[in-house]
């Protein structure tokens, strides 16, 4: 398969090649010439599979210069780190409501599930490439992909990874999984201000050629473990059919039927992944995308103006989501207009006027799939204690965001398409603000906390969480991020 960068439709890259890459050279992400379909006839020769054999069937679709069998190993290698035997549970809440468990790997989020299979797909293209440089990976987490890359990573030949995260910015479990993390390639550093300062600066690395000549120097190419790397985004697509096809196997649905799918996002990787999926046959009535306070995507599917000019960024409940600037929102973008010259002058037009209008090249027909709405604190709260209540559910705060906003879909419109609805942490990573929710009083311990959660709900404590408590402090520094080229420096 053949991608092009979202910024120069004329560059032309293997999607294997693109791994290593990451980012297009001028800032572009990549995206594919044209998408492999899969038919309904397709779909239903596809129910037999496991989820490790569906995964190398699909991702295969995309790097084909991998062999079947040795997709099959990588898969087999990546989720054997599961919890769960069917590696991406489906649980069902109602006749319509189908919650997706994404957060059964190693670090307890949805992103465990492409960032297990990435490590492997990038040593596949760092052998294909014969490159003497090794790769240098470059992170910025809003609390999850962080400690779910430096877990795929640690210790990978020929590999060094940097993470950094807002400082005060993610949970307390979240910065204890990361600032505890072993590996002798690993490097972790807090960052003064939110997610989108700490992503801009990654960002500036990445289109800075000095700074990139100087890494080269020291013996590395630069690479990402973010949603913006095409090799993260690509596994994602896979559990959307997953889903659809355990709701064929249970008979909740017949071949052909159409279902909603359920998004908690912010940099809008994980519901990119899903309008994929539809691109590539899966039967999608509505992409039902699902914000905290900070909504800045509920606007612009709601007016069609992406605006960051004037707009308070909001540290809430579900740090994973505190985004303004929706990296993947791109992808899209770009697919839909078709034209490169106008994705560059929208972005022009965000970085040097605030925001950018997609209305006169976008006719609304093309966003017509996507609901968008938000919830605020008060409500998210709520619909973690009325999911427990009326379901004996637990569920965390990004995972009521998108419960909070599937439900205000429902009530507006009627409808009664079954839907899919990405669950997308564990509620154990998020404690604190879960047992808040469920009435009862919160202590300054986290892991107390956790106790008092597993014994008020009677759910288990997951093993990695317990298994937190002892771990060893081992990245401590913070930084500004005008300092985080020097940071690399001294990392390698």
């Amino acid at each position: 398969m053949r991608l092009h960068s979202t910024r120069d439709f004329k560059s032309k890259i293997s999607a294997l090649s693109a791994v290593l890459k990451g980012i297009s050279s001028e800032g572009g992400l990549f995206i594919p010439e044209s998408f492999p379909v899969i038919s309904l006839a397709e779909i239903e020769n596809l129910k037999g599979n496991n989820y490790e054999q569906l995964a190398a069937i699909i991702l295969n679709m995309f790097f084909e210069e991998i062999s079947l069998t040795d997709m099959q190993a990588l898969t087999k290698s990546a989720y054997r780190s599961f919890s769960h035997k069917d590696i991406v549970p489906i649980k069902k809440l109602s006749k319509r409501e189908f919650v997706l468990e994404l957060f059964h790997g190693p670090t307890l989020a949805f992103k465990d599930v492409a960032l297990q299979i990435l490590p492997r797909l990038m040593s596949k293209a760092l052998e294909a490439s014969k490159s003497d440089k090794d790769v240098l990976i470059l992170t910025a987490t809003s609390g999850d992909t962080g400690k779910a890359a430096l877990e795929g990573f640690k210790n990978v030949d020929r590999v060094k990874i940097i993470v950094y995260y807002p400082n005060e910015g993610v949970s307390e479990m979240q910065r204890l999984q990361m600032v505890s993390q072993e590996g002798e390639n690993t490097y972790v550093y807090a960052v003064n201000g939110n997610f989108d300062d700490t992503q801009n600066g990654v960002k500036a690395i990445f289109t800075d050629a000095k700074m990139q000549a100087e890494i080269a120097d020291h013996g590395f190419k630069l690479s990402s473990a973010n949603s913006i790397n095409i090799g993260r985004l690509t596994p994602q697509i896979v559990y959307y059919f997953w889903g659809y096809i355990c709701m064929l196997n249970s008979g909740d649905i017949a071949l052909g039927d159409k279902i909603n799918i359920v998004v908690p996002t912010g940099n809008f990787g994980n519901i990119l992944a899903a309008y994929y999926a539809q691109k590539m046959g899966l039967p999608v009535n509505k992409f039902i995308c699902a914000s905290n306070t900070n909504r800045v995507l509920t606007d612009f599917f709601k007016n069609g103006v992406y605006k960051l000019k004037d707009r308070e960024f909001v540290k809430t409940i579900s740090p994973s989501m505190d985004i303004l600037i929706s990296s993947n929102l791109e992808r899209m973008i770009a697919d839909m207009i078709g034209d490169s010259d106008v994705v560059n002058s929208l972005f022009s037009d965000l970085r040097e006027k605030g925001s950018y209008n997609i209305n006169k090249y976008i006719d609304a027909t093309k966003t017509e799939k996507f609901y968008a709405n938000w919830s605020d604190e008060e409500r998210t709260l709520k619909t973690i204690k009325d999911t427990f209540d009326k379901y004996d559910y637990l569920i965390d705060p990004h995972t009521a965001v998108a419960k909070c906003v599937s439900d205000d879909y429902f009530e507006a419109t009627g409808d009664k398409t079954p839907c899919i609805i990405a669950s997308t942490a564990s509620p154990y990573k998020f404690t604190d603000s879960v047992l808040e929710a469920l009435g009862h009083d919160v202590s300054h311990d986290t892991f107390k906390n956790a106790e008092k959660l597993s014994k008020v709900s009677g759910t288990p404590i997951p093993v990695k969480i317990s298994e937190l408590k002892a771990k060893v402090i081992l990245h401590s520094e913070t930084i500004d991020s005008e300092a985080m080229f020097n940071s690399i420096l001294s990392s390698i």
